[in-house]
């Protein structure tokens, strides 16, 4: 009975949103991978290294895509 409820839902509202919720869930993942690696640091400056290293290379993989 469960499945003929999400077939009628499925068909009713369409799956326009589900790859919004999935690229938003991913984007939170990677903040919150982000946010443990600066977080284990002991030290300030090694922590703000290995941020901008990952924010650096993000910005370049985002880059390579949109040419």
């Amino acid at each position: 009975m469960h499945r003929f409820y999400g077939r009628i839902h499925a068909a009713l509202l369409g799956a326009r949103g589900q790859g919004t919720v999935e690229y938003v869930a991913l984007i939170l993942l990677v903040a919150m991978v982000m946010a443990a690696v600066a977080g284990a640091t002991t030290n300030r400056s090694e922590g703000l290294s290995i941020a901008k290293k990952v924010t650096d290379t993000l910005k370049a993989s985002i880059d390579k895509v949109g040419k």
